[in-house]
């Protein structure tokens, strides 16, 4: 797959490669909604000075974040959200909220790959059957995209990872997304060395098809696991990926040996192998280590259990073998 590349994939259109931000303007257009942070505004001046109205997305939940921000943005148009997860995630929430609903155009500053899924939750109020919205527009340059100093672009990574393996494992797998994923992790792999400057373009590309991947299969298991303790134990998103997925991949390998084993030959290693230099680059050698309360995993587990993607990695996971997952972690 070339480096640079404009990829329309039904209604959507991916612009990737390194400079894709000097496109921004035929792409997006002028006048639009930008949701952003002060870190990423400064990496992309020239997005906040094409937008009518430019507002930060603080710290928080992407559901309190989006209800708090529903006056202030309503209205038509597009949303552009230059950031990272939170920032793209809390952009779709107020484009599904909108009526009619509002189109998404997406920059990522991080490796999330929340630029390419409709996966999101809602803002407080809105009926959770109402359709979710996915970017139609992306713009993913490295420079942008992989931006983040270590070791919080490991963590990151190490959440891309997770995609790439977890969107190889479900129920709703079939061959395009399967073929994706294995080039995603394989791409990751080579792009993350055990020490020395990574590659961020090879991390960003590998993100990106993680992504599509994920969006094409969904998840189970470990995204359950990890979102959960994100709520529940106060930890990043990117941190959390990084220090479960050693343990949730053995998991997730007694359930599809045959994906894994498929990872295996595609790294060159164990798939948890290659999940640890992942978690140790990222600084989180162990939950215990970024903080987890020991007290919070069991609550975890239980709120982890209800959740109905576990049955897309089945057999279901319940609460005690969830536990025992979270403390071989911590």
């Amino acid at each position: 797959m070339p480096d640079d590349f404009t990829w329309r994939d039904g209604e959507r259109t991916i612009r990737f490669g390194r400079g894709a931000l000097a496109d921004a303007p035929s792409l997006l257009g002028e006048g639009y909604l930008l949701l952003t942070t002060v870190r990423a505004l400064g990496s992309a001046p020239q997005i906040g000075a094409a937008s009518s109205a430019t507002l930060l997305v603080g710290a928080g939940r992407v559901e309190d974040l989006a209800t708090d921000l529903l006056e202030r943005t309503a209205g038509e148009g597009r949303i552009v959200a230059l950031g990272g997860g939170r920032v793209i995630d809390v952009a779709k929430a107020l484009a599904a909220a909108a009526q009619p609903q509002r189109v998404v155009a997406a920059i990522p500053t991080t490796l999330s790959a929340a630029e390419m899924s409709w996966v999101h939750r809602h803002a407080h109020g809105v009926h959770t059957a109402t359709p979710k919205v996915r970017p139609d527009v992306v713009i993913n340059d490295p420079a942008l995209s992989a931006s983040q100093p270590l070791p919080a672009l490991a963590a990151s990574a190490a959440n891309a990872l997770a995609h790439a393996v977890e969107a190889a494992c479900t129920t709703l797998t079939s061959p395009v997304p399967t073929l994706a994923a294995v080039d995603a992790a394989r791409r990751l792999a080579r792009a993350l060395p055990v020490d020395g400057e990574p590659d961020r373009d090879g991390l960003a590309l590998g993100a990106l098809l993680a992504g599509y991947s994920l969006d094409a299969s969904w998840y189970g298991l470990h995204h359950v696991m990890s979102q959960t303790l994100v709520r529940g134990g106060g930890v990043g998103h990117g941190e959390a990926n990084a220090g479960l997925l050693p343990v949730t991949a053995a998991a997730l390998r007694r359930r599809r040996p045959e994906r894994l084993a498929e990872l295996d030959e595609a790294l060159g290693r164990p798939v948890e192998e290659v999940a640890r230099r992942f978690a140790v680059r990222a600084g989180v050698p162990s939950l215990r280590a970024i903080g987890i309360d020991e007290e919070v995993l069991s609550t975890c587990a239980e709120a982890a259990a209800k959740r109905s993607e576990l049955a897309l990695t089945p057999p279901p996971a319940d609460a005690r073998e969830i536990e025992q997952l979270y403390r071989e972690a911590w």
